[in-house]
């Protein structure tokens, strides 16, 4: 009981401190303030010929809600800061995504923050992508890539999609029956960009015993095993 007659007065004297609160701002001058009143002229003989009625007539209805102002944002745009343990070459286990379970080897960190992998495609079916390092574990696992060339493009523009809207037809185009969709087919200059990258990336692995092997294979947790005690 005692516990909680403390918690609100502390609740009351939170809330008195804000009441308290000196609002900032520059008050109007004397000479630059609005009256309160001005003179009406009326009609009467009792009346004098005039009235003091308010300067500004009060709201006949008011708002349900009381009106809200946005916060200034005080963060600034910027790119996550790289993990220290996330160097270029290091085998990354993706841990979310159309690939999760799946290793890769990563090359560069993009302007916007995201990483740029590749499993190779060759060797475990992970095309050049962008992942959030939220969802890797890094390995002590490391890949020279010092002889990969990485072209500039391959920026996050490089793996936009096409903003083109959807014309009102393919709705109708998809419930025909008996007709099936065309597939659209991948850009010729993509997959010449991907088999450059994984040619000498592939090079690289070769020269390290059953690297390939292990990047090929599928990361799981068997029964008794607990992640917090794994050493990557």
């Amino acid at each position: 009981m005692s516990c909680h007659i403390k918690s609100y007065q502390d609740r009351a004297q939170v809330a008195a401190r804000r009441r308290n609160i000196k609002r900032t701002g520059v008050a109007p001058a004397a000479s630059e303030a609005a009256p309160a009143t001005v003179e009406k002229k009326v009609g009467g003989a009792k009346n004098n010929g005039v009235r003091q009625v308010a300067a500004k007539k009060a709201p006949k209805f008011y708002g349900s809600t009381p009106e809200t102002r946005s916060k200034l944002a005080r963060k600034s745009n910027s790119s996550a800061k790289l993990r220290s343990s996330i160097t270029p070459g290091t085998v990354l286990i993706l841990l979310a995504g159309r690939f999760r379970g799946k290793r890769v080897v990563f090359l560069k960190q993009l302007a916007s923050g995201l990483l740029l992998v590749s499993g190779p495609f060759k060797i475990n079916g992970v095309p050049l992508r962008r992942v959030n390092q939220a969802y890797v574990i890094a390995t002590s696992t490391k890949v020279d890539i010092s002889s990969v060339s990485i072209d500039e493009k391959l920026n996050d523009a490089y793996f936009a999609k096409d903003s083109k809207k959807r014309s009102s037809g393919k709705e109708a185009e998809f419930f025909k029956d008996g007709e099936k969709q065309e597939k659209k087919a991948f850009p010729s200059d993509k997959s010449a960009d991907q088999k450059t990258v994984d040619k000498a990336l592939i090079a690289e692995i070769n020269k390290t015993e059953n690297l390939a092997k292990y990047l090929g294979s599928t990361f799981a947790l068997t029964k008794g095993q607990l992640p917090h005690l794994l050493k990557f």
